[in-house]
């Protein structure tokens, strides 16, 4: 069973009905597809997995390695128990959004700059993603107001709608649940 893959290269092309019905196709049986040539430069790719690594490095880590997961771990390997960690997230995450561009990183060179960068190519995406989906469902597209004008929504964390992923080429870990079997999608 292999993870679907839409080439978006043909949604405005000779492909597009083609392109449209596969994604309509994993949408219902999957619910996830991978995107190619989606039109995010691989050079701002490469930035952005750049300055988030140095920013881990320079900013987060130290906070990373003294929170409370990692304290509870560090003492379940310390006392060699068998003991699991659970209903604790294992992530470190801040939010990115206009409102709050004071608290972002500022010791990392170019992170500022870079992020906003790629969150104007996914905002781009993922309205275009979302006209797709809009058009598979026979919904017509909502009538939306300039988008220099106002923010159609206020930034949220909540997992719903769509989820644009960047999936680090070094670190596996994607799981996704498809007809009850785990799977792990090394993208």
């Amino acid at each position: 069973m292999g993870i679907p893959v839409v080439d978006f290269s043909n949604v405005d092309g000779k492909g597009r009905a083609d392109t449209l019905t596969l994604i309509d196709r994993y949408c219902q049986e999957w619910g996830f597809f991978q995107l190619i040539n989606h039109g995010i430069s691989k050079e701002l790719l490469d930035r952005v997995k750049k300055v988030a690594t140095e920013c881990y490095k320079l900013e987060r880590e130290a906070g990373f390695k003294n929170s409370k997961p990692v304290q509870l771990l560090n003492e379940l390997v310390e006392k060699n128990s068998d003991a699991k960690i659970e209903n604790v997230d294992w992530e470190d995450v801040f939010l990115l959004s206009d409102e709050n561009d004071e608290e972002w990183p500022s010791k990392t060179i170019g992170f500022k700059e870079t992020m906003k960068e790629y969150r104007a190519e996914l905002k781009k995406l993922g309205h275009k993603v979302m006209e797709i989906m809009d058009e598979n469902l026979g919904e017509p597209l909502p009538t939306m107001p300039p988008p220099e004008k106002v923010n159609a929504l206020r930034a949220h964390t909540d997992a719903g709608g769509v989820v644009l992923l960047f999936q680090d080429d070094e670190v596996k870990g994607l799981q996704m649940l498809k007809d009850g079997f785990g799977l792990m999608c090394n993208l």
